[in-house]
């Protein structure tokens, strides 16, 4: 019955995860995410219908309010995730392992106390639960760590781009370009601003997706700056010029404070670590000493 309950919960969470992967995954190509953003779809992209209604059904087991599945929208397309069901599937899963997991649990301490058995149980179901939300909340600090570390840098290319007099259309093309390899989630982010303005978008809304897909701050100053030169027509070139100064200055500032942090966390080590070692390669052979000298007398 153990084996049973065990086997049956596995299956459950791999079919749950491979859906996953299916359905959220975010390696495709900015000409898939322009298709799903203008409607117009070649293929069908990894939609199952089976699947789907699977994952819709479990997503109503977990009912969110209008803010908290907008907010869980917004972070799956911080994390990469931009697909049609991503929110219905991420709820989904994570109404899976609440289910599985406390079935495993029970399934290994079967033979303990109910009080025992009663709080494995329950925590097996919070962390099925809880989990997946702090796996996607690191999805996001790590995708939004790889936007934001080459941004200085494709700020000076653009303000070279703009300078040697392409449009910013073909800036942000360029600049992708040069970025293809260096750092290829920005790359794949300006080359979807130009794909939307191609497809027809307005500037001022493709620039304002571009924010709304990555969620940093830094990127919502730019896209301000863009739209405000665009709509008034000051110089774009001596714009970007300013801000990628600033830019670079905010980056010199998180390296500084990123430096400051070490101190205190060596400091922690040593008091932990470094220190009762010190203490007995100091205090050990007086320690030995003493010892002799009281058994000698």
């Amino acid at each position: 019955m153990e084996t049973l309950l065990v086997l049956l919960g596995i299956g459950v969470i791999g079919f749950g995860v491979f859906s996953a992967y299916s359905f959220m995954n975010p390696s495709r190509t900015a000409s898939d995410r322009l298709a799903e953003f203008t409607g117009v779809r070649d293929e069908d992209l990894n939609d199952d219908p089976a699947l789907k209604q699977l994952a819709e059904r479990l997503a109503t087991m977990a009912a969110q309010s209008g803010e908290d599945a907008d907010f869980l929208r917004r972070s799956l397309v911080h994390a990469g995730y931009r697909g049609k069901h991503a929110a219905e599937l991420f709820t989904s899963v994570r109404v899976m392992l609440a289910l599985t997991l406390p079935v495993l649990a029970s399934g290994f301490l079967i033979n303990q106390s109910p009080l025992r058995m009663g709080g494995g149980v329950l925590f097996a179901a919070a962390l099925g639960y809880i989990f997946p939300q702090s796996w996607l909340t690191g999805q996001v600090e790590a995708r939004q760590k790889k936007l934001l570390r080459p941004f200085p840098d494709a700020l000076d290319l653009m303000v070279v781009s703009v300078e040697a007099g392409l449009g910013l259309d073909a800036a942000f093309r360029r600049v992708a370009d040069e970025l293809e390899f260096a750092a290829p989630e920005l790359a794949a982010e300006f080359r979807l601003v130009n794909n939307e303005t191609g497809a027809g978008v307005p500037r001022v809304e493709a620039l304002r997706h571009l924010y709304d897909r990555t969620g940093l701050d830094t990127i919502k100053s730019l896209v301000n700056m863009l739209v405000q030169a665009e709509r008034f027509g000051t110089s774009v070139a001596r714009s970007l010029r300013v801000h990628a100064n600033i830019t670079r200055e905010k980056r010199m500032a998180r390296a500084e404070e990123e430096a400051a942090k070490v101190s205190p966390k060596l400091t922690v080590v040593m008091i932990l670590f470094l220190m009762p070692c010190l203490f007995i390669v100091i205090m050990g052979p007086a320690a030995v000493n003493i010892r002799r000298n009281f058994l000698k007398n």
